[in-house]
């Protein structure tokens, strides 16, 4: 009997964490939806004027990165600014060949006027928060313009973005991730499909309500005043930029997040190079909330609300959690339910917690029409799209939780770098791509049996009750098999 109370309690707080997390985002939608009817106008730099136009640096972290260095590069020579008022600096760690052909590549350029540095440390301490802040004892810029290797700006990336500094309470700048390669494969498609809820609902939402939102690592413009302000960068974490993000803002620093201005990049798009990001970004979320929770808290500077929604998105990564706990316990729950005649009642009130998926689908039709566009043809589209990706994310969620976990307990790991393809160049051989892991992840054994435990729990369906069966929790448990299923073939085959 206490196990069967044990388990109905960790089920229960699972659940209610589960439906916090729902309304939290129908705030967000409510949110974004009134932000639509504001105007949002910038202040304008005077190009013609060179003594208004501000110096800007732009930092390019890159670590081993053959297949997309030289088209990093050249995306960022066209961009419009300046010359006299715009340094480059390769903050280049790598440890391959590609250090001397990206500083050739460098050599060349610099020969056209740009003002471009190759800078090497023979100490990767700190990883990508410790080249970024070994530039910047050095940068000239007043404003610190960061891109990853994968990211391609438009060539007026720059005017449309640095003019929102006039307003001198702004410390960040950061716009929205395009994808170049959105429909290359249903592993694409559903990363597409969770940043851009991400890139829409949540970043507009939080910010036109001036709650805490984050610089996402790149394609965005820090004040170097606020970086060294906020206490510049650090590597205790694996998401540096949620770290630094928090720490600027609780010291009042006001961020700008531009919906409208789209910087394409490439998607992963082999199922380890998404595992080894989904784990450093849940990681780094649950490490971000054990060093930020007590601040966030104690802060006198923001109010409840902000309080609030600042450690629901820490916790973002810990839904995973929840969603993994709920995922393992609703085999055991749908045989206590049967059981146990007196807790009918208990299951009729946890019934109502569907709403959770339901608020969860009207949140995100919202970001997908913004997307897609409207009509019955893109609704049903729509319907398939959402049920394959919460099925597949939760196909993640062992995979995630335990990233979750070892962040939450303190347990440290190396910075993964996410493997660059270049697909379109090398779309005939990419699989010999020389930085993919070679090696199936250990817990792609549990996915598997994961897998045939939610077939089981399918199967369970339909031996449970005197009835005929119970067939309320058969479509969670389809979507969970699905998912798993997913995970580990896809895991398996790819063998990388």
């Amino acid at each position: 009997m206490y196990i069967q109370y044990t388990i109905i309690v960790i089920y229960t707080i699972a659940i209610v964490l589960i439906f916090m997390y729902a309304l939290a985002q129908l705030n967000l939608l409510y949110n974004y939806l009134s932000s639509k009817k504001k105007r949002d106008d910038s202040d304008t730099f005077d190009f013609s004027n060179d003594e208004e136009i501000p110096m800007v640096t732009i930092q390019l972290p890159v670590y081993n990165e053959m297949y997309v260095m030289e088209r990093l590069l050249d995306n960022i020579a066209l961009l419009e600014y300046p010359k006299d008022k715009l340094e480059i600096q390769v903050l280049d760690d790598s440890t391959d060949e590609t250090v001397s052909t990206t500083k050739a590549h460098i050599e060349q350029l610099a020969k056209t006027g740009l003002d471009i540095k190759h800078i090497t440390r023979t100490d990767r301490s700190g990883f990508k928060a410790g080249a970024l802040k070994e530039g910047l004892e050095i940068a000239k810029g007043e404003f610190i313009a960061i891109f990853d290797a994968d990211f391609l700006p438009q060539p007026n990336w720059l005017k449309r973005t640095v003019p929102y500094f006039k307003n001198k309470k702004i410390g960040v700048v950061q716009t929205r991730w395009g994808h170049i390669n959105r429909n290359y494969s249903l592993l694409t498609k559903i990363q597409a499909f969770a940043l851009d809820a991400h890139f829409t609902l949540e970043q507009v939402g939080r910010n036109s309500k001036g709650h805490f939102i984050n610089f996402n690592g790149t394609a965005g413009v820090w004040r170097k005043a606020c970086i060294l302000d906020a206490g510049n960068w650090e590597g205790d974490t694996l998401t540096e930029d949620l770290d630094l993000s928090y720490r600027a803002q609780l010291k009042n620093w006001e961020f700008k997040y531009l919906e409208d201005v789209e910087t394409p990049a490439e998607l992963p798009i082999v199922i380890s190079a998404a595992r080894s990001q989904q784990f450093r970004w849940n990681k780094g979320g649950a490490e971000n909330f054990r060093k930020m929770l007590w601040r966030v808290v104690k802060s006198n500077n923001i109010s409840a609300k902000t309080k609030i929604h600042g450690l629901l998105h820490l916790l973002n990564s810990s839904m995973f959690l929840s969603i993994f706990t709920v995922a393992i316990l609703s085999i055991p729950m749908l045989y206590i339910k049967n059981e146990y005649a007196h807790l009918r009642n208990y299951f009729y009130i946890m019934s109502f917690f569907v709403m959770s998926t339901m608020i969860f689908f009207v949140c995100y039709w919202f970001m997908y029409k913004n997307i897609y566009g409207s009509g019955f043809k893109k609704f049903f589209s729509y319907i398939g799209m959402f049920f394959t990706f919460f099925s597949i994310a939760m196909g993640f969620s062992l995979h995630n939780s335990i990233a979750v976990i070892e962040g939450h307990i303190g347990k440290k790991s190396e910075f993964v770098r996410t493997p660059k393809f270049n697909i379109k160049k090398f779309k005939d051989n990419w699989k010999n791509n020389k930085y993919l892991r070679k090696k199936v992840s250990p817990n792609v054994v549990i996915e598997g049996f994961l897998m045939v435990y939610f077939a089981f729990g399918m199967y369970s369906a339909f031996i449970v009750g005197d009835q005929g069966g119970d067939f309320g929790l058969f479509p969670f448990h389809l979507m969970l098999f699905i998912g798993f299923a997913y995970v580990f073939f896809k895991s398996l085959t790819s063998k990388v």
